[in-house]
């Protein structure tokens, strides 16, 4: 299935976006009419994410020899060479529709249990869901880091108003991990970017995904950046793994 020039990635990426801002204008009383948008939007995000998935073609490779599809891509900040720029390959391709189909899985789930502030939990839930979709289509750095930081608002909200007996403890320590977590996340892409800009002259795709794969990094920053990388993906680890044993 080919969809063309249509913009499939920022459609799934932003239509949770759209719905929570319609829920935002659905009165508070209005339970059933919340619930049910909800479940709508997430629904259709899903089916998106299907024809997605139906027209992904493996092996067929797009820009620089990365075998990214469906990418979309617009100068964001030229003088920095930050673009928006989403594109997908077959793990990300998976990711989106895991993400898309609990999602709406979720939302279904929460209809007996969630009483309380049922609007703000369903715009919640789907500015969630924008977030993580993000970080699994972006292809620029530093747009994959807004994503990122996108996803820790509503879910210190989720933890912090829905949660359990413990919620103010899991609370607190969820910001403490993911803060530390996401600066040593973003020391390691402005050190890549810098680096990057300093062995070229150029900004352009200095954030670039495609560009910094099969460019050199040097030995300097190579094993700094990826220590940083991979020390937050630990660090978060092991507080999810301490929050759950914990609660």
């Amino acid at each position: 299935m080919n969809v063309g020039d249509f913009p499939i990635l920022s459609v799934i990426t932003f239509l949770p976006l759209v719905g929570a801002l319609a829920i935002a204008l659905i009165p508070r009383g209005n339970l059933a009419a919340i619930r049910g948008a909800a479940l709508v939007v997430a629904l259709l995000t899903w089916v998106f994410s299907l024809f997605l998935l139906l027209g992904y073609l493996p092996g067929r490779e797009t820009g620089a020899g990365m075998a990214f599809q469906y990418v979309e891509q617009l100068d964001w900040i030229p003088l920095f060479g930050i673009q928006y720029k989403l594109g997908v390959d077959g793990l990300s391709v998976a990711m989106v529709v895991l993400t898309t189909t609990l999602t709406w899985i979720s939302i279904l789930a929460s209809f007996s249990p969630i009483k309380e502030r049922v609007k703000e939990y369903m715009i919640s839930f789907l500015i969630l869901e924008v977030g993580m979709l993000g970080v699994f289509v972006s292809l620029d750095l530093f747009l994959f880091y807004i994503f990122w930081e996108v996803v820790l608002v509503p879910m210190y909200l989720i933890i912090g108003i829905w949660g359990g007996a413990n919620r103010i403890y899991a609370t607190i320590k969820f910001v403490l991990y993911t803060l530390v977590g996401s600066l040593l996340m973003l020391v390691a892409i402005l050190a890549t970017a810098f680096t990057y800009q300093a062995s070229t002259g150029s900004w352009d795709g200095a954030f670039n995904v495609a560009t910094l794969t099969d460019a050199a990094v040097s030995v300097t920053c190579g094993p700094g950046c990826f220590v940083n990388f991979a020390a937050d993906g630990w660090y978060q680890i092991a507080g999810t793994v301490g929050l759950a044993i914990r609660l």
